[in-house]
């Protein structure tokens, strides 16, 4: 019955009234109804009953009102402690010490710390929760505190900064204004929400500048040092065309004020008022030549004359470089110039003349032998100047002691003779393409064993190719050809060298192959490649594809003078590249009929010996290099003899009345005696002395001069190890 009269989906309160109700109606029938049957009892507890089922539904609706209370109460106390964690979030973030923005999957902004953007005045204002990463983008791009990088407007760097947005992490560097510095960072979170964080980066900057400017102070140093000791007006200017480096031979050339050659002067202020002192030669006018400064055409290479009265004449070579700056070199040609005039004057009246003008015409035509020989002799006078001091240089630190030295002397040693060896290796690149371009350069063409020079290359370079983690291969080979040992060991240096250093991974695999009569030579790697329209491009001097080295590794001379040296020897040199997948230079060498040939190396011991205690007879006129050499030697053990001519060592081993052990002597030793007159004084004693000649002359006439007389060579710079070898070999003394 109650099912019908309460309805379960009231409220509890409107089930309990009518409970109420329907219990008092039922006792009041009770009462009234009198049944000798006991039907009145029977209602009554049919009554009762009812009222223990109301106080149990009405239990039952009381714990679920509890229940319902309970569940209300459950999400604000989820709320409270979302809202405490929210807030010790925002107080840890705070703690940190960069800047700190969290932009939502949506790319708007959820949360950031005081730190973010607190150098941009203008945009920390601005950033509210809520804010798309576009619109953050663009109050940044035009914030007046932002430096933006030269050439871009706020549009284009906008762009940039969404483009990198799109990558999985993101590092750059920003520029603010007072020369603040700010390194921001990227980071995805794991439901696709980016972290984006700003870290002040002034002061490693700043310190960062101070080294390279320390460095690039060094480096200026040395150039300086160089361009002062050449005999050629040289000015370097950027691609801006500033001036960057100069010699002082420019302004005694040009007749420049003083005032005007400083870093950072304009071409056109530097050189304003050329035309009106000097008259350019055939096919070059001053407008000609802005036209060439100014690029737009391209700067091919460039050579001309100037002309000033009373008869100077300058040569210039002008020529751009790989960072699209430009060189030119004032070059002064009178002499030869002149020489060649008289000569043409001299053939117009040759007719009239012929008896009276042959001497002359002879006298003429041997100046201008000797005005086009200026070439070689500036190249004898700059390796001797050059390479004099540089010798000296690698001595001296070679004679410092090797242990008890603090470690960053060490490290500035190590860095000293490694900048030496590279100004070395330069040099003697610029030497060897000067005389293959002279067209005097010598060759001795004679049986060369393969398998030797072979393994010296492999000796050579395997250090440098562990260095960079390449595996470096040589396959063996005991065939004999026909060439000129040191250009053939030259051209493999080149080859090898460049493979190397042009390659990151991978392999560098030399091999031999036998073709009819031919023995091809091939360098392979697993390098970059050569796009097919530079493969020959990279045959010029000062050429490198993609260029990515420092000067120290070279300046790109390499295969210069394998192109010459190849030419020269008349051994075909061919390659063959795919971009990405790497390059092969192969070199084709005649092999030689001869069924044996005696190894050069076979039958020579091993007697190497300690230096110390070896009475040790120096002849250099050199003071400085001298005294290295003495410290050097000295530090070895050995007992010095100096002098600084020829007559005065004979002097001095007739006073002292003994013999050295060895013998050094510098061959340019000024006036008097040269160093080859002076060992063949000494050996008239002493037939058997052991003696070396030093020398920064490389020409092939010295050298053979040398080798006639059964006298060693050592060229300069002279490198230590190879003087301690051969002072640690066998020595045999005069009677």
């Amino acid at each position: 019955m109650t099912d019908t009269l309460v309805n379960p989906e009231d409220p509890p309160a409107r089930q309990i009234e009518k409970l109420l109700a329907i219990s008092t109606v039922l006792m009041r029938r009770v009462e009234q109804i009198t049944d000798d049957g006991g039907a009145a009892y029977a209602q009554f507890q049919r009554a009762a009953m009812l009222e223990d089922q109301v106080r149990e539904r009405t239990r039952e609706l009381e714990r679920a009102l509890d229940l319902l209370n309970a569940s209300n109460a459950a999400p604000e106390d989820a709320n409270r402690e979302t809202e405490r964690t929210r807030q010790n979030l925002a107080d840890a973030i705070e703690t940190v010490q960069e800047g700190f923005a969290l932009f939502g999957p949506d790319d708007v902004l959820v949360m950031c710390n005081a730190r973010f953007c607190v150098h941009l005045t203008d945009v920390r204002p601005r950033l509210v929760p809520g804010l798309g990463f576009a619109a953050y983008v663009d109050l940044v791009s035009r914030s007046s505190d932002l430096e933006l990088p030269a050439g871009e407007t706020p549009e284009s760097w906008a762009i940039q900064r969404r483009r990198r947005h799109i990558d999985q992490h993101v590092i750059f560097n920003v520029r603010m204004r007072w020369d603040h510095w700010v390194q921001v960072s990227e980071h995805r979170t794991a439901d696709g929400g980016t972290v984006v964080l700003q870290t002040d980066v002034t002061d490693l900057i700043r310190l960062e500048r101070q080294e390279l400017g320390r460095l690039l102070d060094d480096q200026e140093r040395l150039v300086r040092a160089t361009l002062d000791h050449i005999n050629q007006g040289v000015a370097i200017f950027d691609a801006g065309q500033r001036l960057v480096g100069w010699n002082a031979r420019l302004g005694v050339l040009l007749a420049l004020p003083m005032v005007r050659m400083r870093v950072g002067a304009e071409f056109e202020t530097l050189f304003d008022g050329l035309a009106r002192q000097f008259r350019f030669g055939e096919g070059m006018t001053a407008e000609r030549l802005a036209t060439w400064v100014d690029g737009r055409r391209g700067r091919p290479p460039i050579t001309f004359e100037l002309r000033r009265n009373p008869g100077l004449i300058l040569d210039v070579f002008a020529q751009e470089m790989p960072d699209k700056g430009f060189l030119l070199s004032f070059t002064d040609v009178t002499a030869e110039r002149r020489a060649v005039e008289d000569m043409a004057r001299a053939k117009e009246t040759l007719e009239a003349r012929v008896v009276e003008r042959t001497l002359d015409l002879e006298d003429a035509l041997a100046q201008a032998e000797r005005a086009n020989a200026s070439r070689s002799r500036f190249v004898a006078a700059a390796s001797h100047d050059l390479l004099q001091p540089l010798s000296a240089a690698k001595l001296f630190l070679s004679s410092l002691p090797e242990t008890e030295v603090p470690a960053p002397v060490a490290e500035a040693v190590g860095k000293a003779q490694n900048a030496l060896l590279s100004v070395e290796g330069i040099l003697a690149a610029l030497l060897d393409i000067s005389r293959l371009e002279s067209g005097k350069a010598a060759v001795t063409v004679a049986p060369v064993r393969m398998g030797r020079l072979l393994r010296q290359l492999a000796d050579e370079f395997a250090p440098l190719a562990a260095a960079k983690g390449l595996e470096l291969r040589f396959r063996p080979c005991d065939a004999v050809v026909l060439s000129d040992a040191g250009y053939l060991r030259r051209i493999l240096q080149n080859l090898i060298g460049n493979a190397i250093r042009y390659t990151d991974r991978g392999r560098v695999l030399v091999a031999a192959r036998p073709r009819a009569r031919m023995l091809r030579l091939e360098v392979w790697d697993t390098g970059p490649g050569i796009p097919h329209e530079e493969q020959e491009n990279i045959f010029k001097e000062f050429h490198r594809v993609a260029a990515r080295a420092s000067a120290s590794e070279g300046l790109g001379l390499g295969l210069a003078i394998v192109d010459r040296a190849a030419a020269l020897l008349g051994h075909p040199l061919g390659l063959a590249s795919r971009p990405g997948r790497g390059t092969v230079f192969m070199l084709q060498v005649p092999l030689t009929d001869l069924a044996a040939v005696p190894d050069p190396a076979a039958g020579q011991g091993t007697s190497a010996g300690s230096v110390q205690g070896r009475i040790v007879l120096l002849v250099e006129n050199d003071s400085e290099l001298r005294r290295a050499m003495v410290l050097l030697l000295e530090k070895w053990g050995a007992a010095v003899i100096e002098a600084a001519s020829g007559e005065e060592a004979l002097a001095l081993i007739e006073d002292l009345g003994i013999l050295p052990d060895a013998m050094i002597a510098d061959h340019g030793l000024g006036a008097g005696m040269t160093g080859l007159q002076t060992v063949q004084a000494l050996r008239l004693r002493a037939p058997h002395l052991p003696v070396r000649l030093i020398s920064a002359d490389r020409s092939e006439t010295l050298h053979e001069a040398a080798r006639a007389a059964g006298i060693g060579f050592l060229v300069k710079p002279v490198e230590p190890e190879a003087l301690r070898a051969f002072l640690a070999g066998p020595t045999t003394k005069g009677p």
